[in-house]
């Protein structure tokens, strides 16, 4: 029985098309995404521009009417390690720059498999460094720094918080995890029913991805690469977690928001039925993809509101 609503399958199947990009390998899915991007309409009036954050590219947006030091969100594309580009997540990033109010900084982080891990995580972890030492030139509030991102960029901002934890900053004060990837060895009961039967991250591709990001089957279960494995949650910032009913990775989201929990984290976690991986970027077109939006910025706005 297929679970998705009829609106998500129809989505699914018109954007899973005839590829078969498991055969076809990760750099043919990334430039068919860079060649089917969707670009902003122009109506959240954002302005942007590219910058170097010490060798990693960083695209900057701002509401184009706000001339004070805003707060900001460190994003961090999806696309399985593989693919995706600050261009694919120009929309989304317009979108979110505009409901919550802030500063986004979206990190063009080096991809597999020409740079396997931690090559991505490095960049993630550079980024944030470069944001806390130098966002005050660009107009951002640096006591008022958020992450996120999805799908393996939830991966990345996670992995960064932890990092930053450890390391004594710098100070994040919410995470922003859409559907994130925790654990690439993990074998789940969502894995099992989502992996197969068309539901957007079937297993033979996940397979390809994480082939590609790891080729070193002993370093996937690292917390730098599987951050469910992390030692201890304790200590990560607040979270506002988007969960799709239908998606392999469910089962260890779940987990890791219980981890938060118990672990004395402040976190909402919502999951939404009938709806698969990647389904926020369908905002405007399936009405779960916009409730899940305006749940995620409404909690990044509030966290990164400013201190009473």
């Amino acid at each position: 029985m297929d679970k998705l609503t009829p609106l998500s399958r129809m989505l699914v199947d018109r954007m899973a098309g005839e590829h078969n990009w498991a055969e076809l390998g990760p750099v043919a899915f990334r430039e068919y995404l860079v060649a089917n991007r969707q670009p902003p309409t122009g109506e959240d009036n954002i302005v942007a521009q590219d910058v170097d954050a010490d060798g990693v590219p960083v695209r900057l947006y701002r509401p184009a009417e706000r001339e004070d030091d805003l707060p900001v969100l460190l994003f961090m594309h999806g696309g399985g390690f593989v693919s995706g580009t600050v261009n694919n997540y120009d929309r989304l990033c317009h979108r979110i720059a505009r409901k919550a109010g802030c500063a986004v900084a979206s990190v063009e982080y080096r991809l597999a498999p020409e740079h396997p891990y931690p090559a991505a995580v490095e960049d993630a972890i550079a980024a944030l460094g470069w944001v806390a030492r130098e966002g005050g030139k660009y107009g951002i509030d640096t006591s008022r720094i958020a992450i996120g991102g999805d799908s393996a960029g939830g991966t990345l901002s996670i992995v960064a918080s932890l990092n930053a934890r450890d390391r004594g900053g710098p100070a994040i004060r919410h995470m922003m995890l859409i559907y994130p990837g925790l654990d690439l060895a993990s074998e789940t009961e969502s894995k099992r029913e989502f992996g197969r039967g068309g539901y957007m991250l079937d297993e033979a591709f996940s397979a390809m991805c994480i082939g590609a990001y790891t080729p070193d089957p002993a370093r996937r279960a690292e917390p730098n690469a599987s951050p469910l494995r992390a030692e201890s949650v304790a200590g990560l910032p607040s979270a506002t977690i988007i969960v799709p009913e239908c998606d392999p990775l469910r089962d260890d989201i779940l987990a890791f928001s219980a981890r938060l929990e118990a672990a004395g984290v402040p976190v909402d976690t919502k999951v939404y039925p009938g709806v698969f991986h990647g389904f926020v970027s369908t905002f405007g077109i399936l009405p779960e993809a916009d409730d899940a939006l305006d749940r995620a910025t409404a909690g990044l706005k509030a966290a990164l509101a400013p201190a009473a």
